[in-house]
This record gives structure tokens, C-alpha cells and sequence, in this order.
């Protein structure tokens, strides 16, 4: 095989210049990679002489990868010579032109007398003088992650990218790259397929499978050569394939490539977590004085901000404390206004706890609904659990009024339930949620004749809410506008049925 020939000529001229030459410190350690690959090349190229087998009759895909990978260490390391000493000798310059030709003609022969397969990538004669990318057109910053388990491989690929000002971090196998992938970010992956133990093919099936690293680009580097195993890749979600000895040409395009979708991608990404943060602190900001039903509908429908709205049947639930007007009269503004703090904050968060919205606070007087924006059928059952949950809760407010030395309140609630219009209203600079309706003027009516302590519900929410309570007193009362009289019923409990949440 004239191949072989040609390169036990080149093995042993390599060795007589380590011996004999006058070679610089800054290329003797890659002329012994070199010579060390030739030598390795040798042993790959006896074994298909012995079969008697010329090059250009190789079937077998692995054996095609095995040439093609030592090949490409021989001619990688001739390439980073050629390049790295621009005052080399005449001997030395000789000896890498023919290590680049003979690589040349060999992959010529091994592909079929010099028909490449039409794999992306594929070439047979490298470019050895391409001028390098301006550094504005890659990442500088940008980290490629290189798993290939053929140490010089891992060297000259690191060497070549280095070059281009990007960073490497290099893996000999796929569990040692998801190790490093865990601690360092990663902006792309060059990928080689034939692997002992997790081979390339399945760690890029695992890679495109994870949300943590599904978006870094892979490019597939490999002397596997035929169609089917370029489209497994492409079909397993790698963004490239090139074919080993790569064409460094190539490998700069394919990498700008790569780094500028992984760009887009982060900016996406960023832009994503921005609009989320934004959304997350709009619905903490005006959840403080809206349900968070109402704020979602916001965010999520546009059209949530016109003005107008719908009938509903919704309870409404109104409650202040008694002899407010007093208390405040006898207080600075400060600690009437700490005292309101701990009260209406205890108040809102026992409503909204129920699925009702909090509609206004107007000094010490809630207003509160429940059926609206979003309606239920325990709408009336959830209000009047609701109003005696906050007159249980007002032992704890006074405690706490107490221990600040503010004077101990009451509060009166009354609930009701009928038909309103909801929605926006007001003007599009200025607009609230809220329900109009005769229903809010009928429940206002029943709140001013609630006692301290009391919860005052109309007949209506009580047949609505469907529920057995143990009532005090029961009043008619004759809301103004109204020609038929209102029965209410002063509620002290609700009776549970067994199984039923207490």
C-alpha cells in the first residue's frame, strides 16, 4: 500500500528532525505530537495492509472512522505547526507540506478515488490558509464545551478554538461533560459520536431531553461518515455535523453560527424572566388592593381594562367598626392609622382566604364581594363563613391594639346578596373594579343596623348559602327605595353536618 509507504517516510523523517534538527523550544512539543500521531497512523494503516484491503475498498463504517481519526490528528498537528511558527526551517516546512498531502490523498482514496459522500462538512483537502473571523464576528466571552475521548483530538480541536479568543472546557467522555455542564455555563458543545461507555448519539438524545441544556447548540465532530448517522443526529436535535479531519474554515462558520443562536436564545430567555419578573411584581403590587383574580384577568386579557360591565349575582359583605368617629377624635392621625393597618390588613386577609375580593377600603369600612370577577357556587356560604371568621379574628386584632396601647374596636357586618352590575369603572386613566347595583345599597342598610360583634345576613344569602346556622335576632327592615320590607337574621354560627369541613 503506497499510502503506508508514504508515511513510514514521514514517521522517520519527523524523528531525525527531533534527533538531528534545529528545531525551536515553540514547536519541538507539537513536532513529537506529530511524529507520535504519525506513528499511531502506521499502526492503523499495517493493520488494513495485512487484510489486503486497499483504501478505497473499506466497507466497514467503523473502520473508516478509525482512519479518518488518525489522519486528522497527523494532519491537525502539521496544521498547528504551519501556523504557530512563521520562522520554521526549510525542513521542517517541507516535512508538514508532505504531511498535509499525503493526508489528502489518502482521505481521497478512502472515499471512493476522491468522491467525498455528500456529508455536510465533508471535505478533502483542507483549508490551511483561510483568513481567521474578525473578533467582532464571534463571542468573545463564549465557552465551547469539547467531548471527545481521543486525547490529541480534544488537543488540537482546544488549540484551534483558543485561537479564535473563545474559551474550552474539555470532556474524554459524556458523564464527565453532564458533570461539567453542571458546574460551568456553557454557550456551545462539539460533540464526538464513537465513545466507550455513553456514545455521542446517546448523549445528545440526553442533552436535547433536558430543560436545563436543550438550548446550548451542538455540533456533532466525527469520522462517521455515511448519511444515516449525519440524519440521526440532525433528527436528535444537533444544530450541525462536521466530519472528521474538520475543515477549520468550516468549524469558525459553524461555531458563529452556533454562538449567534445561542445569543438570540439567552436574549429570549432574559427578555422570558424579565416579563415574568414584571408580571410577578404587578400582581404583588395590586394584589394588595385587588383579588388576585382580578389582576390575572388584567395581564391576561387586554381587553380587561375597558370600561363597563355585566350583570352578576354575586353576596356582598360590608363591615366597619363601631364608633369609629369617636376613637379617631381621641387618637393622633399616626395611630389611628396604625391601629386601621392591623385591623384591615387581619380583615382582607381572612376575605380573600374565602375567594372573596376585596372591592374599597373607605377609612375603617370594607366592602367586599364574593361571586365576582369570578362567580361560585358557595358564593353566599363562603361570605357569611367569611364574616364570622373576621369576628373571631377580633380578639387577636385587640390584642395586638393592647400590647401597642391603642384602644380596643368592634365591628359590625352586614351581608346580602342580589343582582350588580361588575366591572370597570371610571374613566381609561382612572378606573376601579367594583359592583353597582341596588343589592350594594340594600347591604349598606343592613350593615348600619348591626350591634357590635354581630353579622346581620339577609333571608336571600342565607337560602342561597344553603347552610344550617344558630341565628340571634331577626329584623324586617325597609330599605329606602324599597316598597317590600327585608328579613335579616343576626348569625352567631354555622351548624356543621357531619362531614362537613369545620
Amino acid at each position: 500500500m503506497r499510502e503506508l509507504e508514504r508515511l513510514h517516510t514521514l514517521r522517520l523523517k519527523a524523528d531525525q528532525l527531533l534527533e538531528n534538527g534545529k528545531i525551536s523550544e515553540e514547536i519541538r512539543v507539537d513536532l513529537e505530537k506529530l511524529a507520535e500521531a504519525l506513528g499511531y497512523s502506521c499502526e492503523q494503516f499495517s493493520q488494513i495492509a495485512e487484510s489486503g484491503i486497499e483504501l478505497n475498498q473499506i466497507s466497514d463504517a467503523s473502520v473508516r472512522h478509525d482512519l479518518r481519526n488518525a489522519i486528522g490528528i497527523s494532519l491537525g498537528y502539521a496544521e498547528l505547526i504551519r501556523e504557530g511558527d512563521s520562522h520554521r526551517s526549510a525542513r521542517v516546512s517541507n516535512l508538514l507540506d508532505k504531511v498535509i498531502l499525503w493526508s489528502s490523498k489518502s482521505l481521497s482514496h478512502l472515499e471512493n478515488s476522491g468522491r467525498m459522500r455528500s456529508t455536510p462538512g465533508a471535505t478533502v483537502f483542507p483549508q490551511t490558509t483561510s483568513k481567521p473571523f474578525s473578533q467582532n464576528e464571534l463571542i468573545n466571552d463564549a465557552t465551547i464545551l469539547i467531548v471527545d475521548d481521543e486525547p490529541a483530538n480534544r488537543d488540537i480541536l482546544g488549540r484551534h478554538i483558543q485561537q479564535l479568543g473563545l474559551k474550552t472546557i474539555t470532556c474524554a467522555s459524556a458523564n464527565e461533560a453532564f458533570e461539567s455542564l453542571k458546574e460551568c455555563p456553557v454557550d456551545l458543545i462539539l460533540l464526538d459520536l464513537v465513545m466507550p461507555g455513553i456514545s455521542g448519539q446517546e448523549a445528545l438524545v440526553q442533552l436535547k431531553a433536558s430543560e436545563l441544556w436543550r438550548a446550548i447548540p451542538v455540533i456533532v465532530i466525527s469520522g462517521m461518515g455515511d448519511q444515516h448517522e449525519v440524519i440521526k443526529c440532525i433528527e436528535a436535535g444537533a444544530d450541525d455535523y462536521l466530519q472528521k479531519p474538520f475543515n477549520r474554515t468550516l468549524l469558525r462558520a459553524r461555531l458563529h453560527a452556533g454562538l449567534d443562536r445561542k445569543q438570540w436564545v439567552d436574549k429570549e430567555r432574559m427578555l422570558t424572566s424579565e416579563l415574568e419578573k414584571n408580571q410577578r411584581f404587578i400582581k404583588n403590587t395590586f394584589g394588595r388592593y385587588l383579588s388576585n383574580e382580578i389582576v390575572s384577568n388584567l395581564l391576561d386579557r387586554p381587553d380587561g381594562l375597558n370600561m363597563g360591565g355585566q350583570l352578576q349575582t354575586v353576596t356582598i359583605l360590608m363591615a366597619d367598626i363601631r364608633s369609629f368617629t369617636t376613637i379617631s377624635e381621641q387618637l393622633p392621625p399616626t395611630k389611628v392609622v396604625e391601629l386601621l393597618n392591623i385591623y384591615l390588613g387581619a380583615m382582607a386577609d381572612i376575605i380573600m382566604s374565602h375567594q372573596g375580593t376585596v372591592d374599597e377600603f373607605i377609612g375603617d369600612a370594607i366592602l367586599a364581594i364574593f361571586g365576582a370577577p369570578v362567580s361560585g357556587s358557595q358564593d353566599a356560604e363562603n361570605a357569611i363563613r367569611c364574616a364570622l371568621a373576621m369576628q373571631a379574628e377580633m380578639d387577636r386584632v385587640n390584642e395586638k391594639n393592647l400590647a401597642l396601647g391603642l384602644p380596643k374596636i368592634e365591628m359590625g357586618i352586614g351581608i346580602n346578596t342580589g343582582e350588580v352590575v361588575a366591572g370597570n369603572i371610571g374613566s381609561k386613566k382612572r378606573a376601579k373594579y367594583g359592583v353597582v347595583g341596588h343589592a350594594v345599597n340594600i347591604t349598606s342598610r343592613i350593615e348600619d343596623q348591626t350591634k357590635a360583634g354581630e353579622v346581620l345576613v339577609s333571608s336571600h344569602s342565607l337560602k342561597e348559602a344553603g347552610i344550617e346556622t344558630s341565628c340571634g335576632r331577626s329584623l324586617l327592615l325597609q330599605p329606602k327605595g324599597m316598597a317590600e320590607k327585608i328579613e335579616v337574621h343576626a348569625v352567631n354560627s354555622v351548624i356543621e353536618k357531619q362531614g362537613d369541613a369545620q
